[in-house]
């Protein structure tokens, strides 16, 4: 009843923002390719020199989310297949990216005084099968994730991960992380995905720039917050396939207009039994299924054109499921999420300024480690002088845990970052956390962990 009560909450709040002015561009459903990070194409120059020469150009170069393999379908910017040549097969894209960062936790949690370093590497292959072979609308793409970290979040005590680098055991680990057959009909309007994939490039993906082709309207990734909650909802954790943690399903995309889209997909839903599906190269199919639906709406508020989206989705885990003590046949939740832009610096020029958003969900799990959620906070873009492409922010992700598992019953993260371009498409971003109440025990203390991230697309 509860779950009911929100979902219908929030599509009164949907139908009211069908009041508000719709986006004067393009605002299609998730599935459509992501932007790149440039809009400068290494396939553009004629030679590698002087595709590296533009790469280091920073004119295009826009913030980007502190962990785009996560949140992106196709990482990277294209660059490694110029280099090596592939680009001269037509609709060859080879493409990825590194993420490097370094932990240490100043006080508090379980082993205060100490380091973490966490290295992850994606290698990206994306086909254009229309340009390829002439199949008009398809696509393939094929994807390689390597990890190599340490368990940051446990030695501070923390649930629901400070540091969304870090996922569970094993922290060494290669993986095929994508693998799939994107097929587009009726002029984009209906997308159909199948194979591997991770879920939240398509569903709950707040840190998702709304689509538009106007560049003083254009937010980018709505936040470089290093947090688990930012990229997938902890009322979803132990669900829903993500980063890294993917699975075979089939996803299609529905965007009747340009500012509204329906999302839906089947996954294989092993992971609530604990099986890890990243490490799988083929799905396993146990009897457990994840199936999930989100509805978006984005536009653009006020004679100022300050562009915002809200989405809201529903979702269901089918088979038994068991946590400490006891178990049920199922479960079911719901999430929102939006963001809005407040405030434009120079309007009509760039996309400096301030952006908000927001993230709620909840479920009916005795099992799952948290039961609701609530996420906000404000993103700086542009407003360091002489520092274009830098970004401020900050966030506050509040889970409520199962107390079955001998959690607190709740689980704070404040942290605040600065996303610094460095050159090209390179990112330098110093983080501070504070997590007052780590959820692994009411006896832990609470945590202050520094991070330095280095991110690097190519």
């Amino acid at each position: 009843m509860k779950v009911a009560l929100y979902v219908l909450a929030t599509a009164g709040m949907l139908c009211a923002i069908g009041l508000l002015s719709p986006l004067p561009r393009d605002a299609s459903g998730a599935d459509a390719v992501p932007q790149p990070v440039s809009s400068s194409s290494p396939a553009a120059s004629s030679t590698p020199a002087s595709s590296i020469a533009k790469a280091l150009s920073s004119d295009d170069v826009q913030p980007i989310s502190a962990n785009p393999g996560a949140s992106n379908m196709i990482p990277g910017t294209g660059m490694l297949g110029h280099l090596i040549g592939l680009d001269n097969i037509p609709g060859v894209r080879v493409g990825g990216l590194w993420i490097g960062n370094a932990d240490y936790l100043f006080t508090g949690g379980v082993k205060p005084r100490t380091w973490s370093f966490n290295s992850l590497l994606f290698l990206n292959l994306n086909i254009d099968l229309e340009k390829l072979a002439g199949i008009p609308g398809a696509s393939m793409d094929a994807e390689l994730m390597q990890f190599n970290g340490e368990d940051s979040n446990g030695k501070a005590g923390v649930i629901t991960a400070y540091d969304g680098l870090t996922g569970p055991k094993p922290f060494v680990r290669t993986e095929l992380y994508e693998l799939w057959w994107r097929q587009s009909l009726f002029a984009d309007e209906l997308v159909i995905r199948v194979g591997k994939t991770t879920p939240p490039a398509d569903f709950n993906n707040v840190t998702r720039a709304v689509p538009t082709s106007d560049i003083s309207l254009k937010v980018p990734a709505v936040s470089g917050l290093i947090y688990t909650p930012i990229f997938k909802n902890p009322t979803l954790i132990g669900v829903s396939p993500g980063y890294y943690n993917t699975a075979y399903g089939i996803t299609a995309n529905f965007a009747p207009t340009r500012n509204f889209y329906l999302t839906y997909a089947v996954y294989d839903g092993a992971l609530s039994r604990g099986i890890q599906t990243g490490l799988h190269e083929g799905p396993v199919f146990n009897g457990h299924y994840f199936t999930i639906g989100e509805a978006g709406y984005a536009w653009t508020l006020g004679e100022h054109n300050l562009i915002g989206i809200i989405a809201a989705g529903g979702w269901a885990q089918t088979g038994k499921l068991y946590g400490p003590g006891t178990s049920q046949n199922g479960s079911e939740g719901f999430y929102t999420f939006g963001s809005q832009r407040l405030w434009r610096r120079h309007e009509g020029v760039d996309n400096s300024g301030i952006s908000a958003f927001f993230q709620f969900g909840i479920n009916d799990s005795r099992t799952m480690i948290a039961n609701e959620y609530f996420g906000t906070g404000f993103t700086g873009f542009g407003l360091i002088p002489h520092r274009p492409v830098d970004s401020i922010g900050t966030g506050l992700a509040w889970s409520w845990l199962n107390r079955r598992y001998g959690f607190r019953s709740n689980e704070a993260i404040l942290q605040s970052y600065y996303q610094m371009h460095l050159i090209g498409t390179s990112f330098f971003e110093p983080v501070i956390s504070y997590i007052p109440n780590p959820g692994e025990s009411r006896r832990t203390q609470g945590a202050v962990a520094m991070t330095a991230q280095v991110t690097v697309l190519f």
